[in-house]
Protein backbone atom coordinates (compact mmCIF):
# COMPACT_ATOMS: atom_id res chain seq x y z
CA UNK A 1 0.00 0.00 0.00
CA UNK A 2 0.83 3.43 -0.87
CA UNK A 3 1.87 5.71 2.09
CA UNK A 4 0.16 9.11 1.66
CA UNK A 5 1.73 12.32 3.50
CA UNK A 6 0.72 15.24 1.60
CA UNK A 7 -2.43 15.62 -0.92
CA UNK A 8 -2.34 19.15 -3.03
CA UNK A 9 -5.41 20.15 -4.38
CA UNK A 10 -6.43 23.11 -6.77
CA UNK A 11 -9.80 23.63 -5.62
CA UNK A 12 -11.31 24.97 -9.20
CA UNK A 13 -14.81 25.62 -10.14
CA UNK A 14 -16.78 28.17 -7.12
CA UNK A 15 -17.29 30.72 -9.31
CA UNK A 16 -18.88 28.50 -12.42
CA UNK A 17 -20.94 26.87 -9.62
CA UNK A 18 -21.91 29.66 -8.09
CA UNK A 19 -23.45 30.96 -11.24
CA UNK A 20 -25.06 27.65 -12.09
CA UNK A 21 -26.51 27.63 -8.70
CA UNK A 22 -26.98 30.93 -7.27
CA UNK A 23 -26.47 33.03 -10.02
CA UNK A 24 -23.64 34.84 -8.11
CA UNK A 25 -19.98 34.15 -8.29
CA UNK A 26 -19.17 35.22 -4.99
CA UNK A 27 -21.77 32.65 -3.42
CA UNK A 28 -19.88 29.73 -5.17
CA UNK A 29 -16.71 31.15 -3.07
CA UNK A 30 -18.95 31.05 0.04
CA UNK A 31 -19.93 27.57 -0.33
CA UNK A 32 -16.68 26.31 -1.54
CA UNK A 33 -15.43 27.56 2.12
CA UNK A 34 -17.75 24.86 3.69
CA UNK A 35 -15.77 22.45 1.28
CA UNK A 36 -12.51 23.18 2.40
CA UNK A 37 -13.61 22.33 6.26
CA UNK A 38 -15.20 19.04 4.87
CA UNK A 39 -11.71 18.27 3.09
CA UNK A 40 -9.59 19.04 6.06
CA UNK A 41 -11.73 16.47 8.66
CA UNK A 42 -11.57 14.09 6.14
CA UNK A 43 -7.24 14.67 5.87
CA UNK A 44 -7.22 14.73 9.36
CA UNK A 45 -9.21 11.58 9.74
CA UNK A 46 -7.03 9.70 6.85
CA UNK A 47 -4.31 11.05 9.20
CA UNK A 48 -2.33 12.50 6.25
CA UNK A 49 0.04 14.91 7.16
CA UNK A 50 0.34 17.98 5.06
CA UNK A 51 -2.35 19.27 2.87
CA UNK A 52 -1.54 21.69 0.31
CA UNK A 53 -4.65 24.42 -0.90
CA UNK A 54 -4.50 26.40 -3.79
CA UNK A 55 -6.56 29.38 -2.96
CA UNK A 56 -4.84 32.47 -5.26
CA UNK A 57 -2.40 32.31 -7.73
CA UNK A 58 -0.15 35.15 -9.30
CA UNK A 59 -3.08 34.96 -12.27
CA UNK A 60 -5.89 35.31 -10.15
CA UNK A 61 -5.19 39.33 -9.79
CA UNK A 62 -6.88 39.58 -13.17
CA UNK A 63 -9.67 39.01 -12.20
CA UNK A 64 -12.40 41.96 -11.75
CA UNK A 65 -11.70 43.78 -8.39
CA UNK A 66 -15.00 43.71 -6.56
CA UNK A 67 -14.86 39.49 -6.66
CA UNK A 68 -10.93 39.89 -5.57
CA UNK A 69 -12.13 42.23 -2.68
CA UNK A 70 -14.86 39.63 -1.85
CA UNK A 71 -12.62 36.81 -1.76
CA UNK A 72 -10.11 38.44 0.83
CA UNK A 73 -12.65 40.06 2.45
CA UNK A 74 -13.94 35.49 3.00
CA UNK A 75 -10.40 34.80 4.06
CA UNK A 76 -10.04 37.58 6.73
CA UNK A 77 -13.15 36.29 8.38
CA UNK A 78 -12.44 32.51 8.00
CA UNK A 79 -9.37 33.79 9.82
CA UNK A 80 -10.86 35.58 12.89
CA UNK A 81 -13.77 33.04 13.07
CA UNK A 82 -11.96 29.95 12.80
CA UNK A 83 -8.30 30.04 13.28
CA UNK A 84 -8.91 29.25 17.27
CA UNK A 85 -10.89 26.16 15.95
CA UNK A 86 -7.50 25.29 13.91
CA UNK A 87 -5.32 25.51 16.85
CA UNK A 88 -7.63 23.48 19.26
CA UNK A 89 -7.55 20.52 16.44
CA UNK A 90 -3.54 20.86 17.03
CA UNK A 91 -3.78 22.36 13.27
CA UNK A 92 -0.50 24.73 11.66
CA UNK A 93 -1.25 26.83 9.13
CA UNK A 94 1.65 27.96 6.55
CA UNK A 95 1.20 30.43 3.76
CA UNK A 96 3.22 29.87 0.32
CA UNK A 97 3.22 32.44 -1.95
CA UNK A 98 3.93 36.49 -1.51
CA UNK A 99 2.27 38.03 1.31
CA UNK A 100 1.19 41.29 -0.80
CA UNK A 101 -2.23 42.12 0.78
CA UNK A 102 -4.25 44.67 2.96
CA UNK A 103 -2.15 45.24 6.06
CA UNK A 104 -5.31 43.68 7.70
CA UNK A 105 -5.21 40.62 5.73
CA UNK A 106 -0.91 40.38 5.97
CA UNK A 107 -1.45 40.90 9.97
CA UNK A 108 -4.02 38.07 10.58
CA UNK A 109 -1.93 36.22 8.16
CA UNK A 110 0.89 36.48 10.14
CA UNK A 111 -1.01 36.10 13.52
CA UNK A 112 -2.37 32.78 12.33
CA UNK A 113 1.17 31.34 11.11
CA UNK A 114 2.15 32.63 14.85
CA UNK A 115 -0.24 30.97 16.94
CA UNK A 116 -0.75 27.41 14.87
CA UNK A 117 3.34 27.29 14.60
CA UNK A 118 3.84 24.30 16.99
CA UNK A 119 0.53 22.25 16.37
CA UNK A 120 1.35 18.56 14.69
CA UNK A 121 -1.37 16.81 13.57
CA UNK A 122 -1.60 18.60 10.16
CA UNK A 123 0.03 21.55 8.27
CA UNK A 124 -2.33 23.20 5.80
CA UNK A 125 0.13 24.52 3.41
CA UNK A 126 -2.25 27.48 1.99
CA UNK A 127 -0.86 28.78 -1.56
CA UNK A 128 -2.12 32.34 -1.87
CA UNK A 129 -0.55 35.14 -4.35
CA UNK A 130 1.30 31.85 -5.60
CA UNK A 131 3.13 31.10 -8.82
CA UNK A 132 5.09 28.08 -9.38
CA UNK A 133 7.37 29.44 -11.53
CA UNK A 134 8.86 32.71 -10.05
CA UNK A 135 9.37 30.28 -6.72
CA UNK A 136 11.59 28.40 -9.02
CA UNK A 137 13.26 31.60 -10.54
CA UNK A 138 13.53 32.91 -6.54
CA UNK A 139 14.92 29.66 -5.62
CA UNK A 140 17.67 30.06 -8.14
CA UNK A 141 18.30 33.60 -7.84
CA UNK A 142 19.12 33.08 -3.89
CA UNK A 143 21.25 29.50 -4.97
CA UNK A 144 23.56 32.48 -7.41
CA UNK A 145 23.30 34.69 -4.18
CA UNK A 146 24.66 32.38 -1.96
CA UNK A 147 27.19 31.17 -4.27
CA UNK A 148 25.58 27.31 -3.83
CA UNK A 149 25.98 24.75 -6.46
CA UNK A 150 22.69 24.88 -8.45
CA UNK A 151 21.43 20.90 -8.43
CA UNK A 152 18.06 19.15 -7.37
CA UNK A 153 18.50 19.36 -3.51
CA UNK A 154 19.75 22.74 -3.10
CA UNK A 155 17.06 23.85 -5.54
CA UNK A 156 14.30 22.22 -3.12
CA UNK A 157 16.00 23.52 0.15
CA UNK A 158 15.62 27.15 -1.36
CA UNK A 159 11.71 26.50 -2.39
CA UNK A 160 8.81 27.88 -0.25
CA UNK A 161 8.20 23.90 0.42
CA UNK A 162 11.18 23.28 2.00
CA UNK A 163 10.94 20.76 4.87
CA UNK A 164 7.49 19.53 3.02
CA UNK A 165 7.31 16.61 1.32
CA UNK A 166 6.63 16.00 -2.13
CA UNK A 167 2.58 16.10 -2.29
CA UNK A 168 2.03 12.14 -3.50
CA UNK A 169 -1.46 12.88 -4.70
CA UNK A 170 -2.18 15.93 -7.05
CA UNK A 171 -6.36 16.92 -7.17
CA UNK A 172 -7.84 19.68 -9.55
CA UNK A 173 -11.46 19.39 -9.17
CA UNK A 174 -13.93 21.43 -11.77
CA UNK A 175 -13.44 19.48 -15.41
CA UNK A 176 -9.97 21.03 -16.31
CA UNK A 177 -6.81 18.99 -16.91
CA UNK A 178 -3.68 21.37 -16.42
CA UNK A 179 -1.75 22.54 -13.53
CA UNK A 180 -2.05 26.61 -13.80
CA UNK A 181 1.59 27.22 -12.48
CA UNK A 182 0.78 25.00 -9.22
CA UNK A 183 3.80 22.87 -7.47
CA UNK A 184 5.65 22.29 -10.99
CA UNK A 185 8.73 20.99 -9.36
CA UNK A 186 7.02 19.71 -6.21
CA UNK A 187 4.71 17.75 -8.01
CA UNK A 188 7.15 15.76 -10.60
CA UNK A 189 6.19 12.52 -9.52
CA UNK A 190 2.40 13.02 -7.91
CA UNK A 191 -0.42 11.01 -9.13
CA UNK A 192 -2.31 13.73 -10.59
CA UNK A 193 -6.64 13.35 -10.49
CA UNK A 194 -9.09 15.48 -12.26
CA UNK A 195 -12.36 15.50 -10.52
CA UNK A 196 -15.73 16.68 -12.79
CA UNK A 197 -16.77 17.98 -9.72
CA UNK A 198 -16.64 21.42 -9.38
CA UNK A 199 -15.11 22.47 -5.26
CA UNK A 200 -18.35 23.22 -3.88
CA UNK A 201 -19.93 20.13 -4.90
CA UNK A 202 -17.13 17.47 -3.87
CA UNK A 203 -17.78 15.54 -0.88
CA UNK A 204 -15.84 13.72 1.59
CA UNK A 205 -16.54 10.37 -0.74
CA UNK A 206 -14.93 12.12 -3.68
CA UNK A 207 -11.85 12.61 -1.64
CA UNK A 208 -11.57 8.91 0.13
CA UNK A 209 -12.42 7.43 -2.84
CA UNK A 210 -9.20 9.17 -4.68
CA UNK A 211 -7.25 8.18 -1.92
CA UNK A 212 -8.76 4.45 -1.73
CA UNK A 213 -7.55 4.76 -6.18
CA UNK A 214 -3.87 6.25 -5.36
CA UNK A 215 -3.52 3.22 -2.71
CA UNK A 216 -4.10 0.51 -5.48
CA UNK A 217 -1.19 2.36 -8.66
CA UNK A 218 1.99 0.46 -8.30
CA UNK A 219 4.31 3.63 -8.27
CA UNK A 220 7.47 2.97 -10.39
CA UNK A 221 9.19 6.39 -10.23
CA UNK A 222 10.76 5.46 -13.79
CA UNK A 223 11.77 2.14 -12.82
CA UNK A 224 9.83 -1.18 -13.98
Amino acid sequence: MNPLNHVAIIMDGNGRWGLKYKNSRNAGHQEGLKTVEKIIQETIHQKIKYLTLYAFSTENWKRPRKEIKYLFNLLENFLITKIDKLNDQNIKLKIIGIKNFSTKLNKLLNLAEKKTFKNTKLQINLALNYGSKSEIINALKKLKKDKKQINEKNLSKNLQTRDIPDPEILIRTGNTKRLSNFLLWQAAYSEIFFEKKLWPSFERRDFKKIIRKYKSIKRNFGSI
